[in-house]
């Protein structure tokens, strides 16, 4: 067993008292103290051999003495430190930790709906004529693209004069020029790119565009002549060109108010003090115009720029309409009504009961009830 013990480099101070190996702490020898040499490999078989020899002249295991351990006391008892806790203050607290706040949401934009323009447009006989010789024409352009481009309308009211010769062709032709110019003039460039208006104001295209429409008249049809009312709108703003006696009215908050001048004898007379409104009513040439299309070489037109409120509305007649049904009626008639089309239909009903002398035109055109203009 020794020999076993000492082959496997055990020796009995290892060993404990049931006769199990010991563990023998690792102790670093001094870098000053000489390092003992290594055995050489005849050296280890040599002492294996007298080991072999010597096995039995080995003295009997004695046990050690009660009491002692020998394995111990070659044991050099390394003490591991001890951590002491670090005691936390009574008086401090721990804060709670601020969560993180949560990220910010854009405010949804409120968007509003955009509303359109919209109109009514009648045009009737009337009771006492054979043909109608008023002509009317209305165009409603509404868009809703990103680049939110305002309404644009152009509506036309034409009252061929009476007594003349084909008065029915003068206001027909009159408005097509002045539909086709507006449309080339105006329109296209809009549609193509809305900053084209300001090369060419719409004002001043209305005008051009009426003094064509006056050529084309004096061209056609020698000795005819047609009142002519006409509005761009483009936005909440109203450009207008008259001449005649045909009207424009605004209404808006609950009044009514007469845009356009009528270029009669009459009126002239009023204008001049020389006849009071009440004797205009009955005077017997009241009808008779001093400024009409096809009449003259030289066109001289009445202008007017208007901006135009939320939810106002605008009426262009001929005077078949005005003539028979007063402006209270007008308007009354106007803003009961459910849309500008059931308006006009009433208008035309209207002045058909109260006579029918004339043609009777009419068209309504209502402002969209916005916050923003559009």
């Amino acid at each position: 067993m020794n020999f076993l013990r000492r082959l496997l480099g055990i020796s009995p101070s290892h060993m404990g008292r049931d006769g199990t190996s010991r563990r023998i702490a690792h102790v670093t020898r001094s870098s000053s103290a000489p390092a003992a040499p290594l055995p050489s490999a005849a050296d280890t078989e040599a002492h294996l051999v007298d080991d072999q020899f010597d096995l039995e002249e080995l003295p009997p295991e004695q046990p050690p003495p009660e009491g002692e351990d020998t394995a111990d006391q070659e044991i050099e008892s390394v003490e591991e430190p001890q951590v002491q806790p670090v005691q936390r203050p009574a008086n401090i607290q721990r804060q709670p930790r601020a969560e993180p706040a949560p990220p910010r949401r854009a405010t949804p934009r409120e968007h509003k709906p955009k509303r359109a323009l919209t109109y009514g447009i009648a045009t009737d006989v009337g009771k006492l004529r054979d043909n109608n010789e008023d002509a009317c024409f209305a165009m409603q352009w509404h868009t809703m693209t990103v680049e939110n481009r305002p309404d644009f309308g152009f509506f036309v009211v034409a009252d061929g004069m009476g007594g003349h010769l084909d008065g029915e062709r003068a206001a027909g032709i009159a408005v097509q020029t002045l539909a086709s110019e507006m449309l080339q003039s105006v329109y296209m460039p809009l549609l193509r790119n809305f900053r084209a208006a300001e090369k060419t104001t719409i004002l001043e295209a209305l005008v051009a565009a009426s003094e064509k429409a006056n050529s084309a008249v004096i061209d056609a049809v020698p000795g005819g002549g047609t009142t002519l009312s006409t509005v761009a709108i483009v936005g909440n703003l109203a450009y207008l060109v008259h001449v005649g006696d045909s009207r424009a009215y605004l209404i808006h908050n609950d009044e009514i108010e007469q845009l356009t001048t009528d270029h009669t004898l009459v009126q002239r007379l009023v204008e001049m003090k020389e006849l009071t409104p009440e004797e205009a009513e009955f005077y017997p040439q009241k009808n008779v115009l001093y400024r009409a299309i096809g009449q003259n070489e030289s066109l001289k037109v009445e202008r007017l720029i208007r901006t135009l409120p939320s939810a106002a509305q605008m009426i262009l007649c001929s005077d078949g309409l005005w003539d028979l049904v007063d402006d209270e009626t007008m308007k009354r008639v106007t803003l009961e009504s459910s849309s500008p089309q059931e308006a006009c239909d009433r208008l035309v009903s209207l002045a058909n009961d109260y006579g029918g002398t004339d043609n009777i035109s009419v068209i309504i055109l209502k402002i969209p009830e916005n916050d923003v203009n559009i």
